[in-house]
């Protein structure tokens, strides 16, 4: 395999996971049914579907025979994930405890898997590469880390939050 094609299978792969993710965080969006998580997840889906863009322009260039390019990288802002403010962080913990006796954790959770999984395969796969195309693994290593600080964080906020409650009446 040469490495046009190597590229090529790397970011079809990147394009079919980042894909996967997307439809998790739409059925979530319908399952919490919470005001905050429902704007914090609809802003995720923008976020992935911008990194869909991302890697389908990548694809292009390298589908027809040229390299990542430059131009492209440059166009694209990495801005730091921030969902809520302090006060809407808590909100959305309380929310998440009253709004439900079944833990969202499960969600939250399946989330945090999905974003480590993309960020460290996009770590790997950028120490496997060069030039352009390493530096658009790393941009995408670095989003992806961003999300999955994000579910981490209420993850192990709402785990233990459900861990001392009161359960059975």
């Amino acid at each position: 395999m040469s490495a046009d094609e190597k590229l090529i299978k790397i970011f079809e792969y990147a394009l079919n996971q980042e894909q996967t993710g997307r439809s998790f965080f739409e059925v979530s969006v319908q399952r919490l049914g919470i005001g905050a998580a429902v704007s914090a997840f609809k802003q995720l889906i923008k976020e992935e579907e911008n990194h869909i863009k991302f890697i389908n322009a990548i694809l292009q260039d390298l589908r027809q025979g040229r390299d990542v390019e430059a131009e492209s990288l440059k166009a694209v802002k990495i801005e730091p994930t921030n969902f809520f403010d302090d006060r809407a962080s808590s909100e959305f913990l309380q929310q998440c405890l009253e709004g439900s006796m079944v833990p969202d954790v499960t969600v939250f959770n399946t989330a945090w898997l999905i974003e480590k999984d993309l960020s460290e395969f996009y770590e790997n796969m950028a120490a496997q590469t060069d030039g352009k195309a390493k530096e658009a693994l790393m941009m995408l290593s670095r989003w992806e880390k961003g999300h999955e600080a994000f579910f981490k964080t209420y993850r192990d906020k709402l785990s233990e939050a459900y861990s001392r409650m009161p359960w059975g009446g």
